[in-house]
């Protein structure tokens, strides 16, 4: 199939709730930037990447519309491959990750949906096929929020079917954290998993005396325990900190995440589709861990990437992230008893109301 128009929008979307995290500070927006691929054959493939607080959404915007979206005019569809390093090499010298990676992943997103709609194929059975249930677990973004809210929120969480919680540390205080990890951990009891998320706050020595402290209240995995840049760094919290390390949200290539499994500095590798480039490197990366006896959880779309690893034998845990356009899709995630179900529905399956989302765009 030819592709004869792409089509591009930039929305700037309040939260329901102001999050908050140890980077970011309160949330109260996101940015949506979303690439609608049409074809000869009037097939119309949906892909789209967002942002925090919709800083650099203006820039991503500007890089599908100007920049890589007149690239795939004209060409076949079916290329991806081919597609996916045209449009890497044509922004590599001002991009090579950041922002230029989440203006590719939206446009790769969308020409995948393609495919699946070619081929009337769900994504999950599309790229693999493995299992359609994926263990789930709810990204709280709740740094700030009061012991109380923070139990009352798990309690919620259940309630709509999640067996599995992650809940943010970073506070100025170490001691903040352990109490709030400790009344966590005491309310979920003793075998529930519970995952904790620093979002890059600490230095490396600051992250093994956390971590060391932490390990009593038995984390799945402690997330983020400092900047990404430092390979040598997580390295050491993984061997130094007594738990398990995941990372990876703002890895925007491949080669991070080579990088930081070559090093044995990870043991979760935690790719974004939407924002490292798309489908063709998210599968690149979950290979590569299936090599390395990895197994690959996510972040952010969760819509999106529960077909990813539905379709990887190497999954673990999907998270339900708390930017969900569950108010503007169609068919929202499905959750039972502590899994997310990946819908067989063709392509990725989402459908937007762009009516709804009209009163946001830019």
């Amino acid at each position: 199939m030819k592709i004869t128009h792409v089509f591009t929008d930039h929305y700037r979307i309040p939260l329901p709730v102001v999050l908050s995290d140890s980077t970011h500070g309160d949330i109260s927006h996101f940015g949506l930037i979303a690439a609608r691929v049409q074809t000869s054959e009037d097939v119309e493939g949906l892909g789209y990447t967002y942002c925090v607080g919709d800083v650099g959404g203006t820039a991503i915007h500007a890089l599908m519309r100007d920049d890589l979206g007149p690239l795939l005019l004209g060409q076949d569809s079916d290329c991806i491959e081919r597609l996916w390093e045209r449009m890497w090499w044509h922004v590599h010298f001002v991009g090579r990750g950041g922002a230029a990676s989440f203006a590719l992943a939206a446009l790769d997103i969308a020409l995948w949906d393609l495919r699946g709609k070619e081929h009337q194929m769900a994504w999950w059975r599309l790229l693999g096929g493995h299992d359609p249930r994926v263990s789930v677990y709810a990204g709280g973004i709740d740094l700030q929020f009061t012991r109380e809210a923070l139990l009352a929120q798990a309690d919620d969480f259940q309630a709509q079917g999640f067996r599995a919680i992650k809940m943010k540390v970073g506070r100025d205080r170490l001691s903040e954290d352990m109490e709030r990890v400790a009344a966590m951990r005491e309310h979920l009891g003793p075998d529930y998993p519970l995952m904790a998320d620093a979002n890059m706050r600490w230095r490396v020595d600051e992250a093994i005396r956390a971590a060391r402290g932490l390990t009593r209240f038995d984390l799945y995995w402690l997330e983020e325990p400092t900047i990404p840049d430092d390979v040598v760094g997580h390295a050491r919290i993984a061997r130094e900190g007594g738990l398990p390390i995941a990372t990876g949200e703002n890895f925007h290539t491949v080669y991070e995440f080579q990088q930081m499994i070559a090093h044995g500095a990870i043991s979760f590798p935690e790719p974004d589709v939407a924002t490292l480039g798309g489908v063709t490197p998210w599968l690149k990366v979950a290979h590569l861990a299936e090599t390395c006896n990895l197994p690959v959880t996510t972040h952010g779309v969760h819509d999106l990437q529960v077909h990813l690893l539905a379709a990887i034998p190497n999954s673990s845990y999907l998270e339900a992230h708390g930017f969900g356009f569950d108010r503007f899709i169609r068919h929202p995630l499905t959750i039972e008893d502590g899994y997310a179900v990946a819908p067989d529905r063709a392509g990725h399956g989402i459908v937007f109301d762009w009516e709804a989302l009209e009163e946001f765009k830019c």
